[in-house]
């Protein structure tokens, strides 16, 4: 039997029908060969690609970094074939191979798109809803960073933002946090390209999603445009065309398409979006589209109609025209420019994480770590233009503002004022994401702040953060059943140890105010980590201590049995963290009393301590000393250092003043020093 015989051909393709075949030819290949992946949305979506890659994106495949690229985030990452034939037609280093190797181990061409993997790719996508997201956050660091370095007759940072996006990325809620702020941010270089294909893995999408996107946009502040027919490429050209000119407002561009299109029997369906069609399916597929050619054999024609190589120097090569006029003009702002775009930090900083350091060891205040973290951030974003804060309606008490970072506000025509801390609302898992954004645009270095029992909103984020490698500081302040009143619902219990589960994710719980610069500094200076800071919300007095060398360790000996009188050598270690350690301490005065030496550690950060050399933990944890640990947090976390013992809590919290709980739940220095007799066999 003919599978093709009777079905219509399209034998004369006009150039913008061949690019956008060539799309779902790749498409449906690669996932043909993997076996595995989403083919619908690339089919459906190749004319919309038509349209941006291929007539309004400014962009250089020879150099994927270009400071003033256009940024394009494909927020529905399932489909990421698309972006991949995207790459490798218009002529970034991606091959036929590579293409070949979708969805296989150590390639470039990975199941859902990843930053730092693939040429060419901004941000890891596929949770949805935090590609448009860390769109949103792009935008926001292209104006800021437009409105602080371009000057009269300079302009040097001019680029849009571009997020193709499906049913998903709307059904997810931090999808409305982050739109909502774009449309009261006025982010007008944000354009985002709805795929309204009425399709999701479940099947059509009518019966549990009856949002009116136009509505819900326009109610957010956005243009809307649409819907427009997305397997039109010229529609959807003038609609990219109307988002350039609109000025004062995010556009959304509402495109009406095919899941699976071309496909005859897939097409339309759910099984277009996550399967592959099979090769008698794609045989008939390529029939329907008047495609002839092998798979994974792409005519000249298209790769000459799709190559971006040459007007993408060109355009890059009249930016560094301009960039050097600027450069001649303002040599102090263009060097400014290129450090901050590059991510490196004032060769004077060092010095200032030092002085930041040793004044909070000279004055040894008693105060909050929150309020260490803000004295620290007093000195950073002074000397840091770079750093851009936040909170999600929490300012005074995430305390993440300072003199040097006003409230950042925008004016009638969409002019920020030189603010440099964020109003977020009560958006967490937004903040988070869009401060994703940002560090992935370059230029800023981003932190926010919220409850630590607030984590679980961000979390998603935060775990993208650290697979991302990006630089980004969560403050979290309310750190434990510290905050009192509030109850269990707002007291940090299993939070600390669970976020210390995320790989590459830095987790500090800092006992004081040194340590707590300390902390900052190493956030800062770390490029491929994000961190989270864990603050008290209570007053904690300062540890007196030998030196500052060691905290940036992530643990170091506080104090020997000789701090308390005792001239031996220690018979047990008790390792604490943040507002535990002071309780330490106070147990250790009371066991030396009746002549047992036990030294103290103190663990600002076990993500950094687990870093070591095996000779250093040694030296601090020595083998074979019996190990208590005490945190006011679950326990399970600790038994992986071998402890003896963990004075914590495996219950939630209660609503009373901080001082009643930490005695009801067993914080006090009496039961640290009978946990350690017992450790010991002591009575």
């Amino acid at each position: 039997m003919d599978l093709v015989a009777d079905l219509p051909r399209e034998t004369a393709q006009d150039p913008s029908t061949l690019m956008a075949n060539a799309i779902r030819a790749l498409a449906m290949d690669a996932v043909q060969q993997a076996n595995s992946g989403h083919p619908g949305a690339p089919m459906g979506m190749a004319d919309i690609a038509v349209a941006l890659w291929g007539r309004h994106l400014r962009h250089n495949p020879t150099n994927p970094q270009w400071a003033d690229r256009d940024r394009f985030v494909l927020s529905n990452g399932h489909g990421s074939m698309l972006i991949y034939a995207l790459l490798h037609l218009s002529g970034y280093a991606l091959s036929l191979d590579d293409l070949r190797a979708f969805r296989q181990m150590h390639s470039k061409t990975p199941g859902h798109p990843e930053v730092g993997i693939t040429p060419g790719v901004e941000t890891t996508t596929g949770p949805l809803g935090q590609g448009i997201t860390n769109a949103v956050g792009m935008a926001l660091a292209e104006k800021l960073l437009a409105a602080e370095f371009n000057r009269e007759g300079h302009t040097v940072v001019d680029h849009r933002t571009y997020a193709f996006l499906g049913d998903g990325c709307l059904m997810e809620g931090i999808s409305h946090e982050a739109c909502a702020l774009a449309g009261a941010w006025k982010l007008d270089k944000l354009t985002a390209l709805y795929d309204d294909n009425g399709i999701s893995i479940d099947g059509q999408v009518s019966p549990w999603y009856v949002d009116d996107a136009r509505k819900r946009f326009e109610a957010y502040g956005w243009n809307v445009i649409g819907p427009v027919d997305g397997h039109d490429a010229n529609a959807v050209d003038e609609a990219l065309q109307a988002a350039k000119a609109h000025t004062g407002q995010p556009t959304l561009v509402i495109c009406k398409t095919n899941i699976g299109h071309g496909s005859p029997n897939r097409a339309g369906t759910a099984k277009a979006h996550g399967e592959a069609l099979g090769h008698d399916e794609i045989a008939l597929t390529r029939a329907k589209l008047g495609w002839s050619h092998e798979p994974f054999v792409i005519p000249d024609e298209a790769y000459a109609a799709w190559d971006a190589k040459e007007r993408g120097a060109a355009v890059q090569a009249e930016w560094q025209q301009r960039f050097d006029a600027y450069a001649a003009a303002f040599p102090e702002l263009a060097a400014e420019f290129q450090r901050r775009m590059a991510g490196e930090l004032p060769a004077n900083f060092a010095q200032t994480a030092v002085d930041a350091a040793i004044a909070a060891h000279e004055k040894a205040e008693t105060v909050a770590t929150r309020k260490a973290s803000q004295i620290a951030l007093e000195a950073f974003t002074k000397a840091l233009p770079e750093l851009l804060g936040g909170s999600a309606d929490l300012t005074g008490s995430n305390l993440t503002n300072t003199s040097s970072t006003p409230a950042l506000r925008f004016d009638e025509d969409g002019k920020p004022n030189g603010g440099r801390h964020i109003n977020y609302g009560v958006r967490e898992f937004g903040m988070a994401a869009i401060m994703n954004g940002v560090a992935l645009h370059g230029g800023y270095i981003p932190y926010g702040g919220t409850f630590l029992t607030f984590s679980d909103y961000s979390r998603n984020a935060i775990r993208m953060a650290a697979l991302m490698k990006t630089r980004v500081v969560h403050v979290f302040t309310h750190d434990s059943i510290g905050l009192g009143e509030d109850g269990p619902t707002h007291q940090s219990v299993e939070h600390a140890a669970s976020l210390r589960l995320i790989p590459n994710l830095d987790v500090w719980r800092p006992a004081d105010t040194a340590e707590t610069a300390v902390a900052w500094s190493c956030a800062l200076l770390n490029k491929t980590r994000p961190s989270a800071l864990l603050l008290s919300r209570q007053n904690l007095p300062y540890l007196p201590k030998a030196g500052l060398d060691e905290i940036a360790k992530g643990a170091y000996v506080l104090a020997e049995p000789s701090e308390v009188g005792l001239k031996k050598k220690a018979q047990a270690v008790i390792v604490a963290t943040g507002s535990e350690v002071a309780l330490a301490l106070n147990a250790q005065q009371q066991l030396a009393v009746a002549g047992i030496a036990v030294r103290v550690v103190s663990v600002p950060s076990t993500t950094t301590f687990d870093r070591q050399s095996r000779a250093y933990k040694t030296s601090v944890l020595p083998e074979g000393l019996p190990r208590i640990a005490v945190e006011a947090g679950v326990t399970d976390f600790w038994w992986k250092y071998g402890c003896a013992a963990v004075v914590g809590i495996d219950t939630y919290g209660e609503s009373a003043p901080a001082g009643v709980l930490f005695k009801h739940f067993g914080f006090t220095a009496e039961n640290v020093a009978a946990t350690v007799r017992a450790v010991l066999g002591k009575k």
